[in-house]
């Protein structure tokens, strides 16, 4: 692991949309490696297994509510953190249409703009609202997916859900383009086809097969500026 980012012990990583599943599983992760982890879940919801990893994780998970589909929401949560200093800020977030395959001419308006806000818009307005809480040398990063990759796209399907991340990719280009030298980290990431609700059953990765990897691949750029497309092996994704 490399050396923290400041000198404060141990150092903190907010993880967005942590209430299971690979958010929940990238929180249990920076745990396991001796981090302080605040975890969003949504207000509202049952209890998560975020809660379930708050009971064992010794004081070092806080566990925060957010809806990152309501600005208010996220400036209440920016008025909450204010003072804290992160090493880590990552946002996970990825829904898709109903119909997953649906062509995107037939996408009702309302769907389109769903997945389009929870997947590109509300990430970059948390993203913005709390990249000062993050430290200089620190990363910023945000869960994309292969299917976000335009040169990569040969196969077509999924046309909605593969806009959306693509979108999320160049507006984390047009942020980076935006910040002061030397840059942080920025990092979006693909952490493959893994068996979850969004990933179904057929997909050949556990999230044991990919997290542990990707939050490794985070921890090896971090202190690296610039923004980079990896997966979740290290491995240069083509934009």
């Amino acid at each position: 692991m490399p050396a923290p980012t400041s000198k404060r012990t141990p150092p903190t990583a907010l993880i967005v949309a942590a209430g299971r599943g690979l958010g929940r599983a990238v929180a249990e992760q920076f745990l396991d490696r001796g981090w302080q982890v605040i975890g969003t879940v949504r207000p509202g919801r049952p209890r998560s297994g975020l809660h379930e990893l708050a009971e064992t994780a010794g004081g070092r998970l806080e566990i925060e509510t957010l809806d990152i589909d309501e600005p208010d929401q996220i400036a209440a949560l920016r008025g909450r953190l204010d003072g804290r200093v992160l090493d880590v800020l990552f946002v996970n977030a990825g829904i898709t249409t109903r119909d997953e395959h649906i062509p995107v001419g037939e996408v009702t308006t309302e769907e389109f703009n769903a997945v389009m806000l929870t997947n590109a818009l509300s990430p970059m307005r948390v993203i913005e609202s709390l990249q000062d809480l993050v430290t200089p040398t620190g990363l910023i990063g945000a869960m994309s997916s292969g299917q976000g990759s335009i040169a990569n796209n040969e196969t077509g399907r999924r046309e909605v859900y593969r806009g959306s991340k693509a979108a999320l990719n160049q507006f984390m280009r047009s942020f980076a383009v935006r910040q002061p030298e030397p840059a942080r980290t920025l990092l979006v990431l693909a952490p493959g086809w893994i068996r979850t609700e969004l990933g179904g059953p057929d997909a050949p990765l556990g999230i044991e097969d990919s997290i542990p990897r990707l939050v490794d691949v985070m921890l090896a750029q971090l202190g690296t500026p610039g923004v980079q497309f990896l997966d979740y092996q290290g491995r240069t994704v083509p934009w």
